[in-house]
Formats: structure tokens, sequence, C-alpha cells
């Protein structure tokens, strides 16, 4: 009585590796676009609780804003990423920036981000 083999041969296993290593090299060009945007949502919550940051003046937002993401290392919003518009009882902030790192030859990971938050905290300003 013969016994069939079973498993997997040589070439299957390179090539699921290499699927799985291809996997793991895009992860790591996209993981960190979404941790940075991660910090720019937690930089804007923060800023919505600021006291009286519904009555300070945009450039103030603004430099409390960049502020924040600098203690993130974050690096891929600029000032012209950021609008602040005035809105019912505060500002309504919005952060809408793209990311772009290249994979493979001339194939590009690209990453459009948009963060939106109401400033409408009042209270006393520092």
């Amino acid at each position: 009585m013969r016994r069939n083999q079973s498993g997997i041969t040589l070439l299957g296993f390179i090539l699921i590796l290499a699927v799985v290593g291809i996997g793991v090299y895009v992860g790591m060009k996209v993981i960190p676009m979404y941790s940075e945007f991660y910090a720019v949502k937690k930089s804007l919550d923060g800023l919505a609780l600021e006291p009286g940051i519904n009555n300070a003046p945009p450039d103030r937002i603004k430099s409390l804003f960049f502020r924040r993401l600098y203690v993130n290392y974050s690096d891929n919003v600029k000032p012209e990423n950021v609008s602040i518009e005035r809105a019912d009882g505060g500002w309504h902030m919005t952060v809408s920036y793209e990311v772009r790192r290249p994979v493979i030859a001339n194939l590009d990971v690209i990453g459009n981000f948009v963060a939106e938050k109401d400033l409408t905290h009042g209270g006393p300003a520092d």
C-alpha cells in the first residue's frame, strides 16, 4: 500500500512567502500614514477642549494645533492644509491633506485624509 505525500511544495511555499512579504511591505508604508491621521484627530480633540477656544483668533488656533502636532512628530500637515471658518458658537476647523509614499518602482500608495472638528468650548482663556 502506497502512502501519498501531502503538504506544500517548495514553489508553493515561496509564492506564499512572496505574497505575505509584499503585504507586510505595503503595511509598513500605510500604517505610519494612519497613525499620523490618528495624531491629527487627537490634536483636534484636545484643541476642542481648550478653554476659550471659541473666541480665540484663527492664528492662535493654528498655532496651538501645530504645537500639538509637533509633539506627535507629524510632518505631512502644512498650514495650507488647515482651514478655519466661523460657526455657531465658535469655529469649524478642517484639516485636509494627502500623503504619497512610493512602494515599488513607479507605484505609490496615496492617502487622502480629512478631519473636521467644531471648536465651541467656552470658559476662561489662559
